[in-house]
Formats: structure tokens, sequence, C-alpha cells
């Protein structure tokens, strides 16, 4: 889908038609099933865009739009009939769908040089945890009260503003960051960027051999020798220094600031090849994985489950993601300069409307503010009206009540 190629067809099943469905229509897949796979996996995803909350709002969004319904291959369909589907759907399927949909992605993004040229492409890895309900998910059980489960992720930096998942590890909430880290952390291509869960003396010891580049806050705990100190270029780094770990005979380098909370972050990297600034820079930009997990949990109904069985759980992590996905191919595709989360937002407002509707919108031009007044005018401020039938009582200000009381001493 491109600008040209956007037609006339409901939006939401020109997004559909994006999912690379070829390698689950083999009849043998689905011998015996009246849901087949391809429709069930395609079902769940306009399911995410959406934000079909249930599996009563799915049958009704199906009977409310007979064009999305043939275009899903569906002819009749029962919200237990999916329940169990999804239930009982390999998740390695789910995940050929996602990795199928990245590669795409990849595709897309081939010439973008990360956040800067000198800095590159980042990995961060972290993790997210969803809460499960306490009576139905006792194979989630980490302490009473808490069921959980985890969503080890790799989300890939291309530029300042766009980002994606390339690759989750389904988790019970039992795993450690640090036990994930050998699924994730595989490749030599980018710069690593994560939080203290990740490194130990055997972790970043592997990461040398492997010739992995990274930029780790660590603890305390883990002693370091100076080889060689640097004059830092910027207040809020105190210290930036050549380094080794432990037993290790490979050098590092070490970077210490503090924040505007005068918080300390002790930070190891293998870049050399860049100032004291630019690594601050990249360990900032951690932060946009935890962006990315709250958007999705919101954004994408997360925290709301379709199922309350490993497999369920495990295949809606990776139908949310591929409908991230979905949302991104378009926007690369379109070249729209909207924000992956903004265009998101459009994208929903149009799903229901013909394609090219939503070019429309992405193209109209928005009207230029004058700017903020040098000299801002002071606004008087007025008691707002309370009206005649709601019950108030105006609470008294600590202060107020504390000069009320010395005039009254007088």
């Amino acid at each position: 889908m491109n600008k040209k190629s956007i037609g006339r067809a409901k939006l939401i099943c020109q997004c559909l038609r994006i999912l690379p469905t070829e390698d689950f229509e083999c009849p043998l897949i689905d011998y015996g099933k009246k849901l087949t796979t391809k429709s069930l996996l395609k079902t769940f995803v306009a399911a995410q865009l959406d934000q079909w909350s249930s599996y009563s709002e799915m049958e009704e969004k199906l009977r409310a739009h007979p064009d999305l319904k043939k275009e899903l291959d569906i002819k009749e369909i029962s919200g237990s009939q999916l329940s169990r589907r999804i239930n009982d759907l390999p998740t390695e399927m789910a995940k050929k769908m996602f990795e199928k949909v990245v590669n795409k992605i990849h595709t897309l993004t081939q010439g973008y040089n990360g956040v800067s040229k000198e800095i590159g492409r980042l990995s961060i890895v972290d993790s997210t945890e969803i809460r499960l309900p306490e009576n139905l998910c006792d194979w989630a059980f980490i302490s009473k009260g808490h069921n959980a489960v985890k969503m080890h992720t790799r989300l890939v930096v291309v530029s300042k503003d766009v980002a994606f998942p390339e690759k989750i590890v389904p988790s019970t909430g039992t795993v450690s960051d640090f036990e994930s880290s050998d699924f994730l952390v595989e490749e030599n291509d980018c710069t690593y960027v994560m939080d203290r869960g990740y490194p130990s003396k055997k972790n970043l010891t592997s990461w040398l051999e492997k010739e992995i580049s990274f930029v780790t806050r660590i603890t305390k705990n883990l002693v370091l020798y100076s080889l060689e100190e640097y004059k830092p270029t910027h207040p809020s780094i105190k210290r930036d220094a050549k380094v080794n770990f432990g037993v290790s005979y490979v050098p590092v380098r070490y970077v210490e600031f503090v924040d505007e909370k005068d918080r300390t972050y002790r930070i190891l990297t293998t870049r050399f090849d860049l100032t004291d600034q630019q690594i601050l820079e990249i360990y900032k930009n951690r932060w946009l994985i935890e962006l990315f997990f709250k958007w999705i949990k919101g954004h994408l109904k997360f925290t709301k489950i379709w199922s309350t069985k490993p497999q369920g759980i495990w295949n809606q992590m990776f139908l949310a993601l591929i409908a991230f996905g979905v949302s991104l191919i378009i926007k690369l595709q379109t070249e729209s300069q909207k924000t992956p989360w903004i265009f998101f937002r459009i994208l929903r407002t149009y799903l229901y409307l013909p394609g090219k509707e939503i070019l429309k919108e992405l193209n109209r031009k928005t009207k230029k503010s004058n700017g903020r007044q040098k000299v801002p005018i002071p606004i008087e401020k007025k008691k707002p009206s309370f009206g005649t039938v709601a019950l108030v009582k105006e609470k008294v200000k600590k202060e107020k009540r504390k000069s009320e009381r010395k005039l009254g001493n007088y």
C-alpha cells in the first residue's frame, strides 16, 4: 500500500491485506476446522486495530460490516469458537507472522541511519509485566495476590521518529531480565541499550567475546579497575574513563553522570568512538521502550486479556504487535510525517471509511499559530459558577486559616 495504491475499499480491509498470510493457506493445517488459521489471525489483528474489547463485540462488528466479514472469509462466527481457537492456535504460527511483518518493516527502513550517523541504530532491551486475574491464572503465580506474565522485548530505533519491536520472548512473571538476555542480545550490527537487570560478569564477558556493542547501566557491585581517565565535557558527567572489570582483559568505557534529580547513573559501554555526551544521549533513548510499553497497554488494550491460558496470552502478545506493525507499515508507505502514535489514532478513526479518506487527513494543512505573545497579558481569575443544583462546600486553604488565626489573636 502507498499513496497511489490506496483504493476505495474500507481501510480496515486494506490493512488486513498487508498481512503475509501465504504460509497459512495450506488445507492440511485446517483439516476439519470451520474457522481457518488465516481467518483467525486476521480477525484478531482486526480486533487489535479497532480495539474490540470482548468476543461479543467481535460478533457485533462482523455482523455490522459484511465487507469485513467477506475479507476475513467468515460466514458465521461465535465468541466461543474464537475463544477456543485462539487458545488452541500454536504460538509458533503467530510468531511466524510477526517475524514476516518485522522483515517487511526492515525492508522499508533500510536507508534509515539510526539516531544519528555517528550513533547508528539502537536495540533497546527491556521487559514489561502484564497482571493477570488471581483466581483464573494460578499457573502465573508469583506471590500472594500477584499473578503475571512478562513480555521481554527488543525495540529497534532506526531513526529519531521510528522505532519498532523486532523480537519478543513471552514468559511467566518469574523469569528475570538476566535469564532472557541470551535470547535478545544476539547480533552485532547495532548498539544494545539496557538497564541494570541485564549485565553481569558472565554476560559482559560473553558480549565482548561476540564483539557486541552495548551501552548498559551497571550496579555498584561490579568492581572496576581504572586504566585511563578522560576529561568530562559536561557538568552532569562526573567521570569518563577506560576500565577493566573483574577478570576481563578487554578494556571498556565507564561514564558516570547525574540527572536533574541528582541521581547517579553508572554506564558501561564499548563505544570509545563517541563523546561522553553522545553516550548520555544513547542511554536517554532507553526511555523509548518505556513509552512503547505504556502505549501498547493503553492503545492496543493489552491489559484486556482474551484468554486465561498460557498459549492464548502468548498469541495475544504477538497479534498485538502485528497490529502495531501493520500501522507502521502504512505510515512508512504513505510517507506520513506523523508520529507512530498519532498515526495509529488517525488510522483507527478512518478504519471503516474508504482508504483514500485517510490521505486527505494526512495531507490536511493545519493553521499556523502566531506563537506566544512576548508580554503575557494577566488574566483575572474568576470564581466558577456552581449553579443551583449541586451542594457546594468550599475548602479553606491552610495559609488562609493561619492568617485568619493571627488576625483573631490581635
